[in-house]
């Protein structure tokens, strides 16, 4: 997964996988689903992102299966990373 941010137009592209889109829908007036051909999600896009979260800092957590010993990873970038 990448994540991707335009700071000129404030905008956040998630994108999923390497799938190419085949269409988009409108989810929110500004977030939006870019789906492949089979119909899956291989990107979302966010519109004036900055006003919806802080980007300073980013972060992943995977949290595991119960069953598995090893404890949740977490990432984070920025400037406390």
């Amino acid at each position: 997964m990448k994540i991707k941010y335009f700071e000129d137009t404030d905008t956040a592209l998630f994108e999923l996988g390497d799938g190419t889109p085949a269409e988009t829908r409108e989810l929110s007036e500004d977030v939006y689903v870019d789906m492949d051909s089979a119909g899956h999600v291989v990107s979302i896009t966010v519109e004036h992102v900055s006003l919806r979260s802080d980007l300073s800092e980013v972060s992943f957590k995977r949290i595991r299966k119960a069953n598995e010993a090893v404890p949740a990873v977490e990432t984070r970038v920025g400037p406390q990373a």
